[in-house]
């Protein structure tokens, strides 16, 4: 499908997570077939055809799911319930059309973007360490350009405190500043920072792995950077000038199956209360007679 395929691109160019879902097995009757594609975006969003409105229903919940853990799923929608199967996400949708489908959920997410702001010969070696481990780099500069996941000062000495105080004031989650344990302290003397700001910035930057030429100096610096976000909580959103938040579930009271609780869900507002359904169908019947489903 040329069209996802083309919007993906353009989601990896500007640094917007999704998840990439392709359809692998689909038993008839299904309105689907193998090789049919869609994107699920953070805000349950789907673009591209991967199913029917109950298929995508599970497709959204579990796809939000997949991006907030930040890693791949096989996904098994069956009529009927089955057994747990190796390797596999089993999820019983009790208003697919009879057809079992196996979709394939792949999160695609931003690498990490690193600023380094200096021209030092450490802040060059930052800017080689970086992009061989695969983080997105933008160089130069004070430090004042677009939001970024990590900032490193290497200037020796040059515009070092606004480029430090613009990465606190606007969220910054890793920031180290390249001096000796002497001068590093004095700068952050010198800027009047809390005692929560100060314990914001890592000086000396890096891991004490005894670095001595620029190239160690700078992969102790992404050691520190890798070993900040392994301390995360939600591994797939540390470090992300993106947010991910875990996903909610509601219950679709017609069906019972499990649905996301977003706005791109299917939903309708009965007497001041917001419920979600798996498809059209479920909707109309539930507002035709919520008493009929326990409500009203």
């Amino acid at each position: 499908m040329p069209a996802v395929h083309e919007r993906a691109q353009r989601l990896r160019a500007e640094r917007v997570p999704f998840v990439h879902a392709r359809v692998v097995l689909a038993e008839r009757p299904t309105s689907s077939k193998p090789g049919d594609e869609a994107i699920v975006l953070a805000d349950g969003t789907i673009e591209g055809f991967v199913g029917g409105h109950c298929a995508q229903a599970t497709v959204r919940a579990e796809g939000l799911a997949a991006l907030q853990r930040g890693s791949s799923v096989l996904l098994r929608i069956a009529p009927e319930p089955e057994p747990d199967q190796v390797g596999k996400t089993v999820v019983h949708n009790p208003c697919l059309s009879g057809g079992t489908l196996e979709i394939f959920m792949e999160p695609v997410l931003p690498a990490p973007l690193v600023r380094v702001v200096g021209t030092s010969p450490t802040a060059q070696a930052l800017v080689t360490v970086g992009e061989s481990l695969g983080y997105a780099i933008s160089a130069g500069g004070d430090g004042d350009a677009e939001p970024v996941d990590a900032l490193v000062v290497a200037s020796h000495g040059i515009d070092e405190e606004p480029a430090l105080r613009s990465a606190l004031d606007t969220g910054v989650r890793y920031i180290a500043l390249v001096a000796s344990p002497k001068r590093g302290t004095a700068v952050l003397a010198g800027m009047g920072l809390s005692d929560e700001e100060r314990a914001r910035i890592h000086t000396p930057a890096g891991l004490n792995i005894g670095a001595r030429t620029p190239a160690e100096v700078a992969l102790s610096i992404f050691a520190e950077l890798i070993e900040e976000r392994q301390s995360e909580a939600a591994p797939a959103a540390s470090l992300g000038v993106f947010t991910i938040v875990e996903p909610q579930v509601a219950i679709d009271p017609v069906c019972q199956m499990s649905v996301a609780a977003v706005e791109s869900s299917i939903h309708a507002d009965v007497a001041g209360e917001r419920f979600y359904f798996c498809c059209p169908g479920c909707r109309e019947r539930f507002v035709a007679d919520p008493a009929g489903f326990g409500h009203g």
